[in-house]
């Protein structure tokens, strides 16, 4: 009270020193042009209603006939002190409402108003009119914030109880986006639910919701929530390939550590580190899967994601799992290879333990175009003899090592033997 009272008199002083008020800031040195004789509104006349953003006047119309209109001055006490301005003119004096819309909400003015004529003359201000705004109304008492759903966050609140309340805004934040991101407009005071969709995954974000009247109007906003959206699945990190398989590559993982996994993804690539392309997908009971590849030898790099209920996949962005199908077996060393009496005889070592038997193939040479290849298989000792050789013949043999199941070796490199023909007696 006693801060107001210095403001109303330290007001009184400064009209008292400039004569009256004048359109225009009242610390400019300019001198106001004031006419005593001109009647001045009546102070006790004047009446207000405050709104949020807005104060309503009325008063008494002045009589004198060479007043033609109004002039409207106001300071804001909390922040302009006791420095008042001209903000309005009203070039009627038969209009007695005015309604000033350019005020804060839950804020202190001062005003004055004076009687204005065609020319730049005005009466002497009324004494302090001092009204203030009213506080923005309370915003809703109730919101809620639900975590845990893939790359989305749902918000509720309770309906709004004024029923001037034309909608609602949503705005969101969060550790990366501090700042407050206004995200939508909810039609209907009764509307009371909201989702914000595409997010990422596993990050939390903050949220709060403003409450608007039909005319605009915002309460204060609500109290701030926090969600979290759904983190990816755990991924796959026991997964194991075989390298000992024929033609195929078994694989073999653990489950994932979530608990609400419906099937795992498998990819594929021929490189560790990129290009891997979707195998196929398995339920959630099935922990192996067999890769079967019609070739020897061949390496393959594999990953395995695993996919919620909710559609969300872990990520593909974990090492690599190499595996192989079975080699071929080593070719065995030939030791031997000659012709002796009427027959070839071959001896050769074995070169891979996973040897159980071998191929000998025999490629008959007779002439320059006539040549045909034999297989002998299923040869379980390290040497072979043929006796089915003609003399004056070109015979070329090699040698293939095969395992249990099936595996072939390259072959050797051909060795040929030749039984020569007789000379004729003369």
């Amino acid at each position: 009270m006693k801060n107001l009272m210095k403001i109303t008199s330290s007001l009184a002083l400064i009209l008292l020193v400039s004569g009256c008020s004048y359109k225009g800031d009242l610390m400019s040195p300019k001198k106001p042009k004031i006419d005593e004789t001109l009647e001045v509104v009546d102070s006790n006349s004047i009446r207000s209603i405050s709104d949020v953003n807005a104060i309503a006047f009325e008063w008494k119309k002045v009589d004198d006939t060479r007043v033609n209109g109004y002039n409207f001055y106001r300071a804001n006490l909390q922040k302009d002190g006791t420095k008042l301005k001209l903000i309005d003119t009203i070039e009627n004096k038969y209009v007695t409402h005015y309604v000033d819309k350019n005020v804060e909400p839950n804020t202190k003015y001062v005003y004055k108003i004076s009687s204005a004529t065609k020319s730049d003359v005005e009466s002497r201000t009324t004494k302090d009119y001092i009204v203030s705004t009213l506080d923005l109304p309370e915003g809703i008492s109730f919101i809620q914030a639900i975590s845990n759903l893939p790359r989305q966050i749902k918000i509720v609140w309770r309906p709004h109880g004024n029923e001037r309340i034309a909608y609602y805004k949503i705005e969101r934040s969060s550790p990366q986006t501090p700042k407050w991101e206004e995200l939508d407009e909810i039609e209907g005071r009764l509307q009371a639910e909201y989702i914000d969709a595409d997010l990422k995954d596993n990050v939390v974000y903050n949220y709060r919701v403003t409450a608007y009247t039909f005319d605009d109007i915002p309460t204060k906003p609500s109290q701030i929530v926090k969600a979290q959206t759904k983190p990816l699945p755990a991924g796959i990190y026991t997964l194991k390939a075989s390298n000992d398989k024929p033609r195929k590559i078994v694989l073999n993982w653990q489950p994932s550590e979530s608990s609400d996994v419906v099937r795992y993804n498998i990819y594929k690539s021929s490189s560790a580190t990129s290009g891997f392309s979707y195998l196929k997908s398995v339920n959630n009971k099935t922990l192996n899967y067999e890769d079967f590849i019609n070739e020897d030898g061949k390496i393959y790099f594999y990953k395995i994601t695993a996919t919620d209920k909710d559609g969300l996949e872990s990520s593909l962005n974990v090492n690599s799992v190499m595996g192989s199908t079975l080699s071929k077996v080593n070719k065995p060393i030939i030791t031997l290879a000659q012709i002796q009496g009427e027959k070839a005889i071959l001896n050769w070592q074995s070169a891979d333990k996973r040897t159980v038997s071998f191929n000998v193939y025999k490629t008959v040479k007779d002439g320059v175009f006539n040549k045909k290849t034999i297989k002998i298989s299923g040869i379980k000792a390290l040497r072979y003899e043929d006796k089915d050789i003609v003399r004056g013949v070109s015979y070329s043999y090699s040698i293939q090592a095969v395992d249990e199941f099936g595996i072939a070796s390259k072959r050797t490199d051909p060795t040929e033997l030749i039984l020569p023909k007789l000379r004729e007696i003369k």
